[in-house]
């Protein structure tokens, strides 16, 4: 019989982490038949089913949670192995995964990632957004990035120094048609832009003064589950949106919208470069988390 290489079994620990082999073979850079062919041919070398599968769902036989339970922390002793093996190498290369909310990466990606792929072009930085928090470890990646406040305590996390809040934005003609809000309560007068959260939520509009906090749930006459969409329908005269400052900080530069209700809207913690303890990293990885220290030392606290 011949053995399984790493390719067959890092297939079926991608398959476990994305759910489905649709978002395993995106992930390996696989057709979905590739993939399915890879596992068929495990499967049969092994004797047993690993997954059970339908049109609808894909999930692991009890031989495949065993085998998965084995086979996953000797994978990460042999990445552990390459990766002692790159940490020699003088040149930064190689691939970083990092997990990011999309905000976040928005607000990384061009002080941060841009810079650090020009300084060194020979590491390739594969990055995913999503919504919702992930265990970066058990998922499969090399480092996160999130506020501070939502780093897990056993993770190590440097802040990059990159000023943050929230910012209340119009335009100049809604502003002219309907009149500014003074405090947050004068929202419920006024046409907003709702965002619904991953989990399906609705959010509500956080603010704080004086160190009280204060939340208001708006209405408006659009509901959207994508932030960026928010700019755009703010941009068109709609109402008054709710964003990260730094996504809108150049059309109100450019007097595209107005900045409202600032002093309502202090600080957000520090984003920050996270990941577990370590040893033998790569120099691809000791040369990110030195640029994030180097950007963290070096950035204002507030934009001037």
């Amino acid at each position: 019989m011949s053995r399984p290489g790493l390719v067959e079994l890092e297939a079926v620990l991608a398959i476990v982490q994305r759910g489905s082999f649709h978002g395993a073979a995106l992930e390996l850079g696989l057709s979905t038949t590739a993939l399915s062919n890879a596992i068929a041919k495990l499967e049969r070398g092994l004797g047993v089913r690993l997954f059970n599968r339908t049109t609808r769902s894909v999930s692991l036989t009890d031989a495949g949670r065993t085998f998965v339970a084995q086979v996953g922390p000797a994978l990460q002793d042999i990445h552990a192995a390459f990766d002692v093996a790159r940490s020699h190498q003088a040149t930064p290369s190689g691939t970083l995964r990092i997990n990011a909310f999309a905000a976040a990466a928005r607000e990384v990606f061009a002080p941060v990632l841009l810079a650090y792929l020009r300084r060194y072009p020979e590491v390739h930085v594969d990055l995913v957004t999503e919504g919702r928090l992930v265990d970066i470890v058990a998922d499969g990646f090399d480092l996160g990035i999130r506020g501070l406040d939502l780093v897990p305590t056993d993770m190590i996390a440097v802040p990059l120094g990159l000023p943050r809040r929230n910012a209340v934005v119009a335009s100049p003609a809604y502003l002219k048609a309907h009149g500014a809000p003074k405090v947050p309560p004068d929202l419920l007068g006024h046409a907003c832009i709702r965002v619904r959260l991953p989990d399906g939520s609705l959010y509500r509009w956080r603010f704080e003064k004086d160190g009280q906090p204060l939340q208001m749930d708006v209405a408006g006459p659009l509901t959207l589950d994508e932030v960026s969409l928010v700019r755009c329908a703010v941009l068109a005269d709609y109402g008054i949106g709710y964003v990260i400052e730094s996504d809108v900080r150049d059309d109100i530069a450019a007097g595209r919208l107005v900045h409202i209700l600032q002093e309502w809207t202090p600080d957000l913690a520090p984003l920050c470069l996270y990941y577990p303890s370590r040893k033998n990293q790569s120099a691809a990885f000791k040369a990110l988390v030195a640029m994030a220290r180097e950007l963290g030392g070096s950035m204002p606290t507030r934009a001037s």
